[in-house]
């Protein structure tokens, strides 16, 4: 293997997340009579975390201490809802296994915020290390969490790689001084991937396990 440490994002990468966070946006928005978003305005809305998701989600005049409100509401509900349509992309548990069994160590590195990001993590993929967002620590394309799920792996950056299915991705990997695999399922498609400067994009999770070998 090239690698001994693989870092995924989790929403498009790892995860097919959009189904429950369109239900999670949808519900906040209904219960405060707001217009509701569709799946493709949602799926342009994530990458940046939560709060930018709710920013870009919520009416403008929804500002302060209200928004702070609405953000607390969509976060609990989401993290008491968010294995309802969720589901691992084809080929990515075998890829985990094979990566484990090679002896590679990985990581979800991802904008969702931690207790979520923990969760399905140990939901989809028991014993995988996972770091989300956190107050403290600036969100991607920040390199902060890729420093610090290297540095509890005990891995250096000369030894590891990024794999995301964002321009967000893209822009972390190049911050945090890590090569990229860009996966074309995910949120934003091969044409954005590739806009935003991703030279390696792969199509399949077969595709994938071959660039990481």
């Amino acid at each position: 293997m090239k690698y001994k440490a693989i870092l995924f994002d989790m929403d498009g990468t790892l995860l097919d997340t959009l189904a429950d966070m369109v239900s999670a946006v949808n519900h906040i928005l209904s219960v405060h009579g707001w217009p509701l978003r569709t799946t493709e305005e949602v799926r342009t809305f994530v990458g940046n975390g939560a709060r930018r998701l709710m920013e870009r989600a919520l009416p403008p005049t929804v500002t302060g201490e209200d928004f702070e409100t609405v953000l607390t509401e969509y976060r609990d509900w989401y993290q008491a809802h968010n294995c309802v349509d969720t589901a691992p992309y084809a080929g990515i548990p075998a890829v985990l296994a094979a990566l484990d069994a090679a002896g590679i160590k990985t990581a979800v590195v991802s904008n969702k915020p931690d207790a979520t990001t923990k969760t399905l993590a140990a939901r989809f993929f028991p014993g995988l290390p996972a770091f989300g967002q956190r107050d403290d620590v600036p969100p991607k394309p920040s390199p902060d969490l890729v420093f610090r799920a290297l540095d509890t792996l005990g891995v250096a950056a000369a030894d590891a790689i990024y794999v995301g299915d964002s321009e967000v991705d893209v822009a972390t990997a190049r911050n945090a001084g890590l090569p990229l695999a860009a996966v074309s399922w995910g949120f934003r498609g091969r044409q954005a991937l590739a806009e935003a400067g991703a030279a390696v994009i792969v199509d399949t999770a077969a595709e994938l396990l071959e660039v990481l070998r």
